[in-house]
């Protein structure tokens, strides 16, 4: 059921503006900015959504909060605290190969999608390599170090970056065989033990 203006009526009951996916751009947009310009600790939401023009409360509403407007400011298809949360789950054991197959189990059925133009730019744009530095030392695998109470979290973190950056470049971007079209099987299985030193053996 839709409203005469065409927009549906419960989103209307909610108070959503009409234009919804503008308001989603906007703060998008305005989410790339802060973050390059504060770092993901430094920017907040309520200075996001000033920027955008709208109302913080609408950061939660389309994006589940910072961390969700961080990934998909980033055009990553899965929310990362979740994405921690069930790697953590398994424990340490065997974390390692755990990690890899579900950054393949994201990625390939894209062949890397918007991935590929983050890690292509990385080299010649500093905003697309302090995204990255966040997601990697902030969002992902220094959240996942932290949480699995290890020493030396960001050292640590920063080599799971570099390994997985690294098979992202690989696999998608210079499309090296057998790399490129290798199994997951095979990939998790030669990659991940390197993940789990890096994780839990001493450095």
């Amino acid at each position: 059921m839709t409203a005469e203006d065409g927009a549906p009526a419960a989103a209307r009951r909610r108070g959503r503006r009409p234009a919804g996916e503008d308001t989603r751009a906007a703060l998008l947009d305005a989410a790339r900015a802060v973050f390059v310009e504060q770092g993901f600790d430094g920017a907040t939401v309520r200075a996001i959504a000033a920027k955008a023009g709208v109302d913080a409360a609408m950061v939660n509403h389309w994006f589940g909060g910072k961390e969700g407007l961080f990934a998909a400011a980033m055009q990553i298809p899965v929310d990362p605290a979740a994405l921690v949360d069930e790697l953590l789950a398994g424990g340490l054991d065997g974390i390692g190969e755990r990690i890899v197959r579900r950054f393949l189990s994201v990625w390939d059925a894209s062949r890397g999608g918007p991935l590929i133009a983050i890690v292509r730019s990385v080299s010649s744009h500093e905003q697309s390599a302090r995204m990255m530095r966040e997601f990697i030392t902030k969002v992902m695998f220094g959240r996942l170090a932290r949480g699995l109470d290890i020493d030396q979290p960001d050292l640590r973190a920063a080599l799971c970056g570099s390994q997985i950056v690294g098979l992202a470049m690989i696999r998608y971007v210079i499309r090296l065989e057998p790399m490129a079209s290798a199994h997951p099987d095979v990939v998790a299985s030669a990659i991940g033990p390197t993940l789990q030193r890096y994780l839990t053996a001493a450095l």
